[in-house]
């Protein structure tokens, strides 16, 4: 497969509008304070960069192809899309919104099972959370997520730009919501994800742990039990996990956890086995 370069330079350079946009906010919000933090976050930021070089230049090429599969067989086996032909497109695309976000909600929840939460680490690993922690997601993560929620869409039947549409509002909202704001809502808390119940979800150690699982409606967590919300959120972020060191060690992370349960079993299968 051909790395397209102009299209990485396209994804690299709209970066700038968001990095301008949440660089205003921050600093409106934190004055000089903020810059402080954009320096000890620099690191981390560093990070978060390198997986989203090699999400552009090689994991999102692959996504295209396993989806324009999915896509054909969808084609084949029919879809729901009558229930979309003679809707009105705000109906549409709010459907699409909401649904989309029960669907990343109960797949965000598979992602801290045991099984898969061993990529899905690496996106909490960040302990200086800003808006680029969105771009931190480890390629098999990536891919499972992007899989599996454009699938559920197309089966629904949604048509192609309200899939992009849903994509974009999740993408850059999702980046909104991983800044360090004190923001939760008030009264809107009750509908919407702020800034600071999705905070709660990145903490390390300390009550709420494995909760806030939505992206757009805190719905959600809320009718599944595990919306939690006490205020503002300055515990501790990242993980537990011992995930290697740096960029690299992270990327090789989940495949060394595959290495060693593989052993383990291999073992106790040839310890049963004499």
């Amino acid at each position: 497969m051909r790395l397209d370069f102009n299209a990485a330079w396209h994804a690299a350079t709209a970066l700038i509008w968001p990095a301008i946009g949440f660089a205003a906010l921050a600093f409106l919000m934190g004055g000089i304070a903020s810059l402080r933090k954009a320096r000890a976050a620099a690191g981390e930021v560093r990070i978060n960069l390198f997986f989203f070089a090699i999400d552009i230049l090689i994991v999102t090429p692959i996504i295209g192809v396993l989806l324009a599969l999915t896509g054909a067989l969808i084609a084949q086996i029919g879809s729901l899309s009558f229930l979309w032909a003679d809707a009105p497109k705000t109906v549409t695309l709010v459907a699409a919104l909401f649904l989309g976000d029960f669907i990343g909600y109960l797949r965000h929840r598979l992602e801290h099972s045991a099984a898969l939460w061993p990529s899905h680490a690496i996106h909490h690993a960040d302990t200086a959370m800003t808006w680029t922690t969105l771009l931190r997601f480890h390629p098999l993560n990536r891919v499972s997520t992007a899989l599996i929620d454009s699938s559920a869409l197309a089966l629904l039947g949604f048509p192609p730009w309200a899939l992009i549409l849903n994509n974009l509002a999740r993408h850059y909202y999702g980046m909104f919501i991983h800044m360090d704001l004190p923001w939760t809502y008030g009264p809107f808390r009750r509908v919407f994800v702020s800034p600071a119940m999705h905070r709660w979800h990145h903490v390390r150690d300390a009550n709420g742990a494995g909760v806030n699982f939505a992206t757009l409606f805190s719905v959600f967590d809320q009718a599944f039990g595990t919306y939690h919300v006490p205020g503002p959120c300055d515990a501790p972020l990242g993980v537990r996990d011992d995930l290697g060191r740096g960029a690299l060690g992270q990327l090789l992370h989940p495949f060394r956890v595959a290495w060693r349960v593989t052993v383990r079993v291999f073992a106790k299968t040839s310890t049963a086995a004499t």
